[in-house]
C-alpha cells in the first residue's frame, strides 16, 4: 500500500460551515460573552441528557472543581480510578484533599468497586468515576459500597444514552478532540435545584451574569439591571457565546458524528488481526483503546509513525506520576489490574475526519506489522 504523505492523526475535531455560520451570527450580534446562546445551549444539552439543569463552564476539569468546593469539600480524601487522566486526581488536590488512587476492572479499565470498598476510610468524602473511552462506570454497584457524592465524569460518555444519570452530578468535555469538540469547555448537569442555583453563582466571582439582568430577566425594564450583591466566593468559568454558538452546531450533528465513529470501531473489530483485543463496545468511540502484547505496543507504535499513523495510549496509570504518588493516600499500594494492561494499551486513530480509505490504511499497517513478526519468528 502506498504511503500516506500526511499524518493520520489519532483523534482531531471536525466541524464546517454550521459552526461558521453561528459564530458568524454571534460575532454579528455584539454580545460575545456569556449570553443567549450559552442560555440556549444549557437548556438543550440538560433535555439531552435528562437532567434538570446545565450550568456551561470553561472545561470539566473547572465542572469537577466547583462541584466540590460549592458542596464545601475539601481536607479528606478522593476515590478515583487509576486509569484516567491527569483531572481527576489533580481536582482533589485543588481542593486540599488526597488522591484516593484505586484499581480498575480488567476489562472495560473503568473504576474497580472491589477495590474501591478496600479503600473507604472515615476520610473519604467523594468518589469520580470516569466512563473510560464512553463504557459506562459501575455506579450502582459504587453506591451500594458509599453512601457520599458520587461524582460521574462523562468526559468520555457525550453521549451514550443513560449516561450522566447515575451519580449525583455529572460533569462533561467539549474540549478539542472530544466528541462534541468546541476547543474547549464543559457542563454540569444535575437535578438539584438548590446546588445548581449556587453553581450558578460560583461561575463569576459570586456576580449574577450580565446577561440574566438585561430586559425582562429581572428588571421587566428595558436596558439592564447593573446593581447586584455578591454574598459568597465564587470563580471565573462561565463558557461564553463564541463556544456555545460552536457546541450548539456540533449537538446537531452528534447523532450521525457518533454514528461514524460506531462505524470505525466495527470495522477495526472485523479486520484487524487477532492480535489486537478489541476494547468493551462504546457508544461514543471516544477512544479505540485496543491492546496489543506488551512487548509489541512500541514497536507498533514507532512502525505506525513510520507509516504516519499517529497512535497513543490511554491512559498511563496516575500512580505512576510524581506529583500522584506524593499525594496518594497509600504509597505502598498495589495497582496489579493497571500495571499490567496499561503496557498492552494502544488507541488507533478515530474521529470523524476519517474516511474509509483511512480505517483501511490503519488496518493494512498494523496487520502488516504482525503478519512480518510472525515471519521472523
Amino acid at each position: 500500500m502506498k504511503l500516506r504523505n500526511e499524518i493520520l492523526p489519532v483523534l482531531r475535531p471536525y466541524g464546517g460551515e454550521e459552526e461558521l455560520e453561528l459564530l458568524k451570527e454571534v460575532i454579528e450580534s455584539g454580545w460575545w460573552g456569556k449570553g443567549p446562546k450559552v442560555e440556549q445551549f444549557e437548556k438543550e444539552f440538560a433535555k439531552m441528557v435528562g437532567h434538570k439543569y446545565a450550568i456551561a463552564v470553561t472545561s470539566n476539569s473547572h465542572g469537577q472543581d466547583l462541584v466540590l468546593k460549592a458542596l464545601d469539600i475539601k481536607d479528606g480524601d478522593i476515590i478515583n480510578p487509576t486509569i484516567s487522566f491527569m483531572t481527576t486526581a489533580m481536582i482533589p488536590m485543588w481542593n486540599n484533599c488526597s488522591t484516593n488512587v484505586v484499581d480498575v476492572d480488567p476489562v472495560n479499565l473503568n473504576i474497580c468497586p472491589s477495590d474501591v470498598e478496600k479503600h473507604i476510610t472515615p476520610k473519604t468524602k467523594a468518589i469520580i468515576a470516569v466512563n473510560i473511552s464512553g463504557v459506562p462506570a459501575p455506579i450502582k454497584e459504587l453506591r451500594e459500597k458509599f453512601d457520599g457524592l458520587i461524582i460521574e465524569d462523562c468526559a468520555h460518555s457525550c453521549w451514550t444514552p443513560g449516561a450522566g444519570l447515575q451519580g449525583d452530578v455529572a460533569v462533561w468535555s467539549f474540549q478539542a478532540v472530544k466528541t462534541m469538540p468546541s476547543g474547549d469547555g464543559g457542563m454540569i448537569t444535575l437535578n438539584d435545584e438548590g446546588l445548581y442555583k449556587k453553581l450558578s453563582e460560583m461561575t463569576w466571582f459570586g456576580v449574577s451574569s450580565t446577561f440574566s439582568r438585561t430586559s425582562n430577566k429581572m428588571s421587566g425594564k428595558p436596558g439592564y439591571t447593573w446593581d447586584y450583591d455578591v454574598d459568597k466566593i465564587g470563580y471565573k468559568c462561565y463558557m461564553i457565546d463564541l463556544t456555545a454558538a460552536v457546541c450548539l452546531a456540533q449537538m446537531k450533528k452528534l447523532s450521525s458524528n457518533l454514528e461514524h465513529r460506531r462505524h470505525i470501531q466495527s470495522v477495526y473489530n472485523e479486520k484487524l488481526c487477532h492480535q489486537v483485543q478489541r476494547p468493551p463496545h462504546s457508544q461514543t468511540v471516544q477512544h479505540y483503546c485496543g491492546r496489543v502484547p506488551q512487548e509489541d505496543r512500541d514497536d507498533l507504535i514507532d512502525y505506525l509513525e513510520d507509516k504516519n499513523i499517529h497512535t497513543s495510549v490511554h491512559f498511563k496509570p496516575l500512580h505512576k506520576f510524581k506529583i500522584i504518588q506524593k499525594n496518594l493516600t497509600h504509597p505502598n499500594r498495589d495497582f496489579p489490574v493497571s500495571n499490567r494492561e496499561w503496557k498492552k494499551l494502544i488507541s488507533l486513530p478515530c474521529h470523524n475526519a476519517m474516511t474509509d480509505e483511512d480505517i483501511d490504511y490503519v488496518i493494512y499497517w498494523v496487520n502488516k506489522f504482525f503478519k512480518r513478526k510472525t515471519k521472523n519468528t
